[in-house]
């Protein structure tokens, strides 16, 4: 009985539980976000942070073997990868900064203007989606009917007590923004979560994120 509740311990951190992994390979950091149902695998480099690739979407898993349907490539113009079958290897660090709130899968619903909320609709191709997870974020800006990638942006974050942190570690759009830090403040209603402040650019913004389900 104790051989079988050691080996379902070492089994389970990759193929049921919530959590980042990281390995490098070649100068460059693997990271890997993965919850209950979806998974994202971003590139980007050990020593600038310089912004490689990155690929993610839902998954199923047969034993050992978790294959995901990618709603999004960076490289899908060149590999035309759709899929891709992960196995964990013993090089994957599980890695954690610390708990926060706001965790999980968010979609970008809208923004607030002086004259009220203007919500997208959530269900369309085109999405903004904001993915965090024990301390770490990405958001990443595709389209699920081309395969399109239009940005990410990702590193580590701090959500506590109505004020949100984002330091950035990679950023498709501008390599120089590595390092940058990023103050917000958020408030929750519902599944919806309301994010103000300004963005890497220096521009006020009062975004409107809504917790995202299954699809």
């Amino acid at each position: 009985m104790k051989n079988i509740t050691l080996a379902l311990f070492f089994f389970l951190p990759f193929y049921c539980l919530a959590q980042v992994f990281e390995y490098v390979a070649e100068g460059n950091i693997h990271r890997i976000f993965k919850d209950d149902h979806y998974l994202v695998e971003t590139v980007f480099s050990q020593d600038n942070g310089a912004f490689v690739s990155t690929r993610g979407g839902f998954y199923s898993s047969n034993g050992k073997a978790i294959t995901v349907e990618f709603e999004f490539n960076s490289d899908y113009a060149t590999d035309r990868l759709k899929t891709k079958v992960y196995r964990q290897e013993e090089s994957w660090k599980n890695v954690k900064v610390a708990d926060q709130d706001l965790g999980g899968k968010w979609l970008m619903a809208g923004r607030v203007k002086p004259e009220g909320e203007q919500r997208r609709d959530l269900n369309r191709s085109r999405k903004t989606m904001k993915f965090l997870l024990d301390g770490y974020f990405q958001w990443t800006a595709f389209d699920t009917a081309s395969m399109a990638f239009k940005g990410c942006g990702g590193g580590t974050y701090t959500a506590q007590n109505g004020k949100y942190v984002e330091t950035l570690q990679y950023f498709s759009r501008d390599d120089s923004k590595v390092g940058k830090i990023l103050p917000f403040d958020y408030r929750l209603k519902e599944d919806d979560w309301y994010h103000k402040g300004f963005n890497s650019k220096g521009g006020p913004m009062h975004e409107i994120w809504h917790k995202r389900s299954l699809k």
